[in-house]
């Protein structure tokens, strides 16, 4: 695990910083002493997105950058100066890829290829590109290693194999040091109401007396959001990362199922139904049945493990969504 002391002074630019992941990294690297530069998408409102829930003493910290990752003169501006770049900004909603495939070709494949060529043009000393175990697609086995087959199951999925298959041809063609961090199931305050924890937090708080959701069969493996983030600073502070994908899981599977029973149980209504809802089922052959994490790898390169019990995730996420019901269209299926 890395310690504040790798942090302080470092200038470090996170793309995709208003996101649920990058907010919380940003935040983190913030408190390591770190300088950080935010690339947040650029609105007209000037949103910031979640970054505005970080504590406003460590946003006055941040240098918050209104752009596009699609953009490769604004993506240049951006990482010019930093020593670090994590490379966050990503279309993820998977419902929504099979709506708008081409924008995720765009933003995920070609932004990537973006961050990348500035980072070799300006010689940055360490690039952590972020990918996800939906690569994966299905489990041929577990664990799932490193090594397993990545199965394109969804538009979405396949765009992150193509930005990683880029991240990975620039450190075998150009030797730019980039680390390829492949989150499994994060979770955690500020993610999107369309996530499926959530999801059902907004349903369990707001008094409705059934979970509506899409298939309970799906296995995931889930690590709550400071985790993750430690991951990724720890991947980055690790020569032994570089060139190669990392796992970040816990190495622990629960059902959609009892995963919605037990939100259920922590906010205090253990006894609500749970209901399968056929507009929220993916296409057949595009669902994604057990994702379960190796975390060898992390443990012996980079020295990482998660430390937040299940449970107590649950209880941090239904606090955060009693205190931001608003922000939760509970009876809509968000796309």
């Amino acid at each position: 695990m890395t310690t504040d002391e790798t942090w302080t002074g470092r200038r470090v630019l996170v793309t995709g910083a208003g996101g649920f992941i990058g907010s919380h990294l940003t935040e983190r690297l913030v408190r390591a002493g770190a300088e950080v530069r935010a690339m947040v998408r650029y609105t007209g409102r000037s949103d910031l997105g979640m970054l505005a829930d970080v504590d406003p003493e460590v946003r006055r910290s941040v240098e918050v950058v209104h752009s596009d990752i699609t953009d490769p003169f604004a993506v240049r501006r951006g990482v010019a100066g930093c020593d670090t770049v994590f490379h966050l900004a990503a279309l993820i909603a998977i419902p929504y890829s099979y709506v708008a495939p081409a924008s995720y070709v765009t933003t995920n494949v070609t932004g990537t290829l973006n961050v990348l060529e500035a980072a070799r043009d300006l010689e940055v000393r360490r690039v952590v590109h972020t990918s996800t175990s939906e690569t994966y697609g299905t489990a041929r086995y577990t664990p799932i290693d490193e090594e397993h087959p990545l199965q394109p199951q969804s538009p979405y999925s396949a765009s992150k194999i193509g930005a990683d298959a880029m991240a990975e041809s620039f450190y075998r063609s150009f030797e730019l040091p980039v680390a390829i961090v492949r989150p499994f199931n994060t979770y955690g305050p500020r993610q999107s109401a369309r996530a499926v924890i959530p999801t059902v937090a907004a349903q369990v708080v707001a008094g409705r007396e059934k979970i509506v959701l899409g298939d309970l069969r799906p296995i995931r493996d889930l690590t709550y959001v400071t985790d993750t983030a430690a991951g990724f600073m720890a991947v980055a502070a690790s020569d032994a990362c570089v060139g190669r994908v990392t796992n970040l899981g816990n190495g622990r599977g629960i059902t959609i199922g009892d995963l919605a029973r037990l939100i259920a149980e922590v906010a205090g209504r253990p006894d609500l139904d749970i209901v399968e809802d056929a507009q929220r089922l993916r296409p057949a052959q595009s669902e994604v049945f057990e994702l379960l994490a190796s975390t060898e790898r992390a443990r012996e390169r980079c020295g990482w493990q998660p430390t937040v019990p299940l449970r107590d995730g649950l209880a941090l996420v239904v606090d955060y969504v009693r205190s931001h019901l608003n922000r939760f269209d509970v009876d809509r299926y968000t796309v």
